[in-house]
């Protein structure tokens, strides 16, 4: 019997990648892959060591894993907008700087700060 939930989302995964996405350039070191890419911006609030709450907002890119040009995002990476510039960071209690945005393991959701350009 079909899965109608992971049909479902499979069918808003490709549909937000081909009608809402950017092409935006991954670089690792040398190395360089253009990909179709999603972005917002979001805020996130953390508690550090003395209880304080630490706010901040930053931009996370969602991309197919299939499109993605290596098998993970790393912290350090860059996503080139065009006009801007991110780098791949950790948020939270997220330490690898990318978490699954579905339930199928299809999308990553890459977590990034804005750069100056080089």
């Amino acid at each position: 019997m079909t899965n109608l939930l992971k049909t479902g989302s499979d069918w808003l995964e490709e549909m937000r990648s081909a009608h809402c996405s950017s092409l935006v350039t991954h670089r690792r070191g040398v190395l360089f892959a253009t990909m179709k890419a999603t972005w917002s911006r979001v805020s996130y609030e953390t508690v550090d060591e003395s209880g304080l709450s630490v706010g901040s907002q930053v931009v996370d890119f969602l991309v197919l894993a299939a499109d993605f040009p290596s098998t993970t995002p790393l912290i350090g990476d860059i996503i080139d907008t065009g006009t801007e510039r991110y780098e791949v960071m950790p948020v939270g209690e997220d330490v690898k700087g990318w978490r699954w945005s579905d339930p199928y393991c299809r999308t990553f959701r890459i977590h990034t700060r804005q750069i100056e350009p080089d």
